[in-house]
């Protein structure tokens, strides 16, 4: 008799998780919007379990497919300013984040399962990082993908340097990520940054129709093409690395601070 591997998921609270699909095989993964606000934002916590989560999602074999999508707003706001700010002051908080930061690539990358993100609204930090890595990244027309480092006067580090080049080219993403830029998601789609863009209220039944192919296909299969296919963004690494070590050291330096200043009373940095 096959012994089965399963994950109790209790320990997340910053995602609500929930089953779907055929025998419930699709995890449906949504980022909460935090506190008061309108959007997902990772705080310490957060940061940490969408680094985790795809570890879990691996060792689960009642899972053939996740999904990942936003709550409220959009699909993510990016870094909580109040971790930013421990980060650019505290040695240890800043150790910790960069190795959250790393796995969240790493893991992403490595999980055997398929992944599809189902982006909405704002699409920023942390999690815009997993929703274009995911295998199969579908936004909505009117999303906003914004990769905002270099506005908070930190390098684009995460994941910009190991996926945007290829998938929309260095001239691209030399714009975008120096500038900061925003994309719409309908841009995204034509400049090949995202799989699918579709109207907002097709995002979710996308979505899920997608990932339920996924979890009835041969799991073999999809799974292997997966592992092969992401060896190009392992051969990669190296650059991936150094360009978190960059973002790191940055926020160790005098911009950051003025980044975060300017973006806590709404006005243009001065560097």
């Amino acid at each position: 008799m096959t012994q089965h591997n399963t994950v109790d998921y209790s320990r997340y609270q910053t995602l609500n998780i929930s089953r779907r699909g055929p025998n419930d095989s699709v995890i449906d993964l949504q980022m909460k919007v935090s506190g008061n606000g309108k959007l997902p934002t990772a705080g310490h916590d957060g940061h940490w379990e969408l680094s985790e989560i795809w570890r879990d999602i691996g060792r689960d074999d009642t899972v053939r497919c996740a999904v990942l999508r936003g709550e409220g707003m959009g699909f993510s706001g990016g870094g909580d300013l109040d971790l930013v700010q421990d980060m650019a002051q505290d040695f240890e908080v800043r150790s910790r984040v960069w190795k959250e930061a790393r796995d969240l690539v790493y893991n992403v990358i490595n999980c055997d399962k398929p992944i599809v993100s189902a982006m909405h609204g704002p699409a920023v930090g942390a999690g815009l990082v997993a929703g274009l890595l995911a295998d199969i990244s579908i936004a909505s027309k009117s999303a906003k993908i914004v990769d905002g480092h270099t506005r908070l006067g930190v390098a684009a580090g995460d994941h910009a340097s190991i996926i945007w080049p290829l998938l929309c080219g260095m001239a691209k993403a030399k714009y975008y990520l120096m500038l900061c830029e925003p994309v719409s998601g309908e841009e995204a789609e034509r400049i090949g940054l995202v799989s699918l863009a579709v109207d907002e209220d097709q995002l979710l039944p996308k979505a899920y129709e997608v990932a339920e192919r996924l979890a009835n296909g041969s799991q073999t299969a999809i799974r292997w093409t997966k592992y092969a296919l992401n060896n190009w963004l392992r051969q990669a690494g190296p650059t991936f690395d150094t360009s978190l070590a960059l973002e790191f050291m940055g926020f160790a330096g005098p911009d950051v601070r003025e980044g975060v200043a300017s973006l806590r009373e709404r006005r243009a940095p001065k560097y």
